[in-house]
């Protein structure tokens, strides 16, 4: 801390969370049940509970029936009434018959709605339960003691100029102090990564894979309305060189929420995530459900895709991961939500038995084991080869996922037993010299729309004058490369428009818009040089999703 910044603040808890989506409010739930006297405290860097909350979001209910029972009663979610799953081609689909899908694809039983409205509702049985939850506080540095274990995290400063110096509304960040810290981020969480790497939580498992997910929701006409229909599609536009999946799901309201999701391994550097969903909304058979609609919102967040083979050790000393901070989606099912809450309470029981024991071990191993033998071991095992078939073979791939799923759910057994990801995502592109640019259609401004006109409606904001949060360590190493190599791909990744080269020669340049931001992480996921840093920015920062 420097001589002329005052000191941060410290506050000391029982446990402190960081992050206020779903495995961070089933941790905090459960563990006020567990244990009423503890001193429970999370942190969530938006402006308010669930407004960077993103997900499709088709929710299996196991996870709330095991957190909060009584959670049917108040209406949140629609049921699931209709599921399908088709193959797309540019101007049709095919519909796959129900008896060919594993049992564990059906979404009979499931719920359709907002997790930005569930943990909103979540957030209030906390607080009711006694938590402390602090919105708008973002948590940028964790904190070590002098053996190395985790004693907390401190908040960003706030008030700060562009060059990083106090400004006339400075407020140093504060230090939150805990016997245990669980790291509830998301997908690549900052604080989280800064961890992985300090303790090699990572090391010899296969690499975290990640995809894109772009998501719209849209008030459509009452005749194209199905509520609790749920489309599922993969295919057109992206099926060579690229994969990816698609949703859409009806609501209540008449509203649909409608999403693509681009695996951010594809190799083709000219490749925009944001306008293969404005294309695939193009599709006749989506087009006849939008068109007449108005659309309310968009987002962008990065989804773990890993599975089983790369979720990384969850504990370390003086704390826990959970949830999608340790990649617990279900890929072909698409779902997620249901596997963090299991991990809040799982995370939440060995740490009310610790807090009952003054000699308790600073690293909770047994929450390691108990997710591979729990719920969470049995949803993501049986689909762990999905995922790398996929990556390597296209969609025959897809097939022969299929094939496996059925293989273990009849037999027991893969024929391929367990497969590795290969390379992370930042390694997969290839030099702009074997790819031609993407032509892409105009946005039509009726089912498809231009990227700047889609970040103002995601209600994105940072305040102007705080330093720019998405770090270039090295700007001639970009140059040289990202742009020299691979001809820019963050110009064309970025589903927010952050970032555009400008310039030519000596006097070319990449400018960033944090502004922009929406947070999703993908250019600290797939820069090929791993040369961009996401960080957090000032509390409250960023998109805020009324209904995501």
């Amino acid at each position: 801390m420097s001589e002329d910044r005052p000191e941060r603040e410290r506050m000391t808890y029982d446990v402190v969370i960081v992050g206020g989506g779903p495995a961070g409010l089933a941790t905090a739930i459960r563990l006020k049940r567990q244990r009423p006297d503890a001193a429970v405290a999370l942190l969530e860097k938006g402006a308010e509970i669930g407004a960077h909350i993103l997900s499709g979001a088709v929710i299996d209910p196991s996870g709330l029936d095991a957190l909060i029972p009584e959670w049917r009663a108040e209406n949140l979610l629609v049921p699931v009434t209709d599921d399908a799953f088709y193959l797309l081609s540019s101007r049709s689909r095919l519909r796959l018959p129900g008896f060919i899908m594993p049992k564990l694809m059906s979404n009979h039983g499931n719920f359709a709605g907002s997790l930005g409205k569930l943990c909103r509702w979540l957030a209030e049985q906390a607080t009711g339960l006694g938590v402390e939850i602090y919105p708008g506080f973002a948590a940028t540095e964790p904190l070590y003691d002098g053996d190395g274990r985790l004693i907390g995290v401190a908040t960003g400063d706030m008030g700060l100029e562009k060059d990083g110096t106090p400004g006339p509304n400075f407020a140093p960040g504060v230090e939150l102090h805990a016997r245990y810290t669980v790291l509830a981020e998301g997908a690549r969480g900052s604080v989280s990564k800064q961890v992985i790497a300090r303790y090699g939580l990572a090391d010899n498992r296969s690499p975290q894979k990640y995809g894109l997910g772009l998501k719209e929701i849209w008030r459509i006409k009452p005749e194209n309305h199905r509520p609790g229909r749920i489309e599922h599609s993969f295919g057109w536009p992206l099926w060579r060189g690229a994969g990816a999946g698609s949703f859409l799901y009806h609501l209540a309201d008449n509203q649909v929420a409608v999403g693509y999701v681009v695996h951010l391994n594809y190799r083709n550097p000219y490749l925009s995530p944001f306008r293969e969903f404005q294309r695939f909304k193009t599709h006749p058979q989506v087009r006849k459900v939008l068109e007449g609609g108005e659309r309310l919102t968009y987002g962008a967040r990065a989804i773990s895709e890993g599975g089983f083979q790369s979720v990384p050790q969850l504990s370390f000393p003086g704390g826990v991961l959970v949830g999608d901070a340790a990649g617990f989606v279900n890929l072909p099912r698409i779902k997620g939500s249901h596997n963090a809450v299991q991990s809040g309470i799982l995370a939440a029981d060995a740490i009310a038995a610790a807090l009952a024991d003054a000699d308790a071990p600073a690293r909770l191993a047994t929450i390691d084991a108990a997710w591979q033998q729990g719920p969470i071991g049995r949803d993501l095992f049986p689909v762990r080869n999905v995922k790398p078939l996929w990556s390597k073979l296209g969609l025959f791939g897809v097939a022969l996922g299929g094939f496996d799923m059925w293989c273990q759910q009849l037999f027991g057994v893969s024929p391929f037993g367990t497969l590795s990801h290969g390379r992370p995502d930042c390694e997969t592109l290839d030099p702009a010299s074997s790819h031609r640019p993407i032509d892409y259609p105009k946005p039509d401004g009726v089912v498809s729309f231009d990227l700047m006109s889609s970040v103002f409606i995601s209600n994105t904001n940072h305040a102007e004058r705080q330093p720019v949060h998405l770090v270039i360590r090295d700007p001639a190493l970009q140059v040289k490369s990202e742009y020299g190599v691979y001809a820019g791909p963050s110009q064309f990744y970025c589903p927010a428009g952050v970032y555009e080269w400008l310039g030519r020669g000596a006097d070319l340049r990449l400018q960033v818009n944090a502004q922009n931001c929406v947070h999703c992480k993908t250019c600290d996921i797939k820069d090929p040089n791993q040369n961009i840093d996401w960080v957090p920015p000032e509390g409250g920062g960023g998109p805020n999703y009324a209904a995501m």
